[in-house]
């Protein structure tokens, strides 16, 4: 038995993927031509989104996101809203053209979770709510080292090694390094503002219009 005989079957065909692909991008020429809606994929080209975005999020960069499902949708409807700018006469490899498609919808979900996480990590290092910092500790973390409050210490002082660890701690958690703290912090110019206040301002504030700014552009 030689050595092709024996090769194991990728899990998407190629060629039959591509002929689908062809086949359907027919019926969608056809249906602009009459200004008639797109008409659906059919059920093996679907098939084959959910077979490549399920096997792309095995791989080790991606596997241990706890939000892996919602990586593998957002794969799967980016290769619906956009399989009509696939064009046969450029490329015959729909699968590598869809993989790619997959992979950036991968990346645009971590960063939008990471960014969402550095929103709940400056909720944490900036409450002054004793209440608010006991619950999320309580619920989030198994170590003591968060459990300090301002009137732990004499003159509202702290001590700088707890407080880096008690900060690193919380990065861990959140799956956050110090270039995506950077990234994710406001650069605006600000209005000068006391030490005191400066210190307690949070920047959460712009964060959260940047979100709700994106949130109406994706809705558009």
């Amino acid at each position: 038995m030689s050595k092709k005989e024996i090769k194991k079957e990728h899990y998407v065909n190629n060629k039959e993927f591509f002929v689908a692909m062809v086949e359907w991008k027919v019926l969608v020429n056809q249906a602009n031509q009459q200004d008639d809606p797109r008409p659906p994929i059919g059920e093996y080209i679907g098939d084959c989104f959910v077979k490549i975005a399920e096997h792309l999020s095995y791989r080790p960069n991606f596997v241990n996101y706890p939000f892996r499902e919602e990586m593998i949708g957002d794969g799967i409807e980016n290769c619906l809203m956009y399989a009509h700018n696939f064009n046969p006469e450029k490329s015959k490899n729909p699968f590598s053209y869809f993989t790619q498609i997959i992979y950036y919808a991968f990346l645009r979900r971590i960063e939008k979770e990471k960014k969402q996480n550095y929103i709940k990590y400056k909720l944490l290092e900036n409450a002054d709510d004793n209440q608010i910092r006991s619950f999320c500790k309580e619920n989030y973390f198994e170590t003591s080292k968060l459990k300090k409050s301002k009137d732990n210490t004499e003159d509202n002082t702290e001590d700088d090694t707890e407080e880096k660890e008690a900060t690193d701690q919380l990065k861990e958690h959140f799956r956050l390094n110090e270039h995506d703290i950077e990234k994710f912090t406001p650069k605006r110019k600000r209005r000068k503002v006391s030490k005191k206040k400066a210190k307690s301002k949070t920047n959460l504030d712009s964060i959260l219009q940047d979100e709700q700014s994106e949130d109406m552009s994706n809705k558009r």
